[in-house]
């Protein structure tokens, strides 16, 4: 549970007690209900009415409404993905999966943090060297998100549902074993191209290690130009082999 929903939903709670305290009490307006006044009893009332309700509304929203998600080809931002994850977070056939792919989400963020602190203890941002570095590693991360895209456009051909009936359906009599034998062939070759995509980014991370050893390594290596280390070679070609990045 989003623990900053929770902290919302506590202040909107006790915004509420104060204000019913504030305005049922005694020692401040003192509406009284039950009292002799019919119309202080019904706005009391009323008061207690609209007070559960709000209580109860935003319960639902900030705990239990699922979020709304961006279709695939408009997500732009990290958050974005992340909400695209977190809908096929409780399937079950899923559930290692995504929570990798979350895992990753969180990693690639540290990484470039590291990166960057790194490279700006090691070279001043004017230096060629920094900006070498700082665009691979440009390039690494919009790889990597096009593969978590890759991925969600795969999981989002079916519907959230679909999958959760795929487990179940396997072990059903109802129809032929040849037709549940194509159908279980056809859901597992997309959880295929899932478990791919999470391997590549896998791979992405791998190399964003070696590259930071290596960029502490600098001092006691002598490569004539940053674009002569190993990593950075291995980087050039991951990127290079993807279509999107072909120059």
């Amino acid at each position: 549970m989003d623990s900053w929903k929770m902290v919302k939903l506590v202040l909107i709670i006790i915004g509420i007690v104060a204000l019913n305290i504030f305005i049922l009490s005694s020692g401040f307006i003192g509406v009284n209900i039950g009292g002799d006044s019919a119309f202080q009893t019904a706005f009391g009332v009323t008061l207690l009415f609209i007070s559960i309700v709000v209580v109860l509304y935003w319960s639902y929203m900030l705990l239990f409404k699922p979020p709304l998600v961006a279709p695939v080809k408009t997500i732009q931002t990290h958050e974005d993905y992340v909400a695209g994850l977190n809908q096929y977070k409780d399937v079950t056939v899923l559930k290692k999966d995504i929570a990798l792919a979350q895992d990753q989400l969180d990693r690639i963020i540290k990484k470039r943090i590291t990166l960057m602190d790194i490279l700006s203890q090691r070279f001043d941002p004017a230096e060629l060297s920094y900006r070498k570095f700082n665009m691979v590693v440009y390039e690494v991360e919009k790889l990597f998100y096009l593969n978590i895209r890759g991925l969600l456009n795969k999981l989002s051909v079916f519907d959230v549902s679909e999958f959760a009936k795929f487990a179940a359906q396997q072990q059903t009599s109802k129809f032929s074993s040849r037709l549940i034998q194509e159908r279980n062939d056809l859901y597992n070759e997309y959880l295929s191209y899932v478990t791919g995509y999470l391997g590549a980014n896998e791979e992405i991370m791998l190399k964003l290690d070696k590259l930071m050893l290596e960029i502490s390594l600098l001092g006691s290596a002598d490569y004539k130009d940053v674009d002569d280390m190993p990593c950075m070679k291995e980087i050039d070609a991951l990127i290079k082999q993807t279509k999107y990045y072909k120059q």
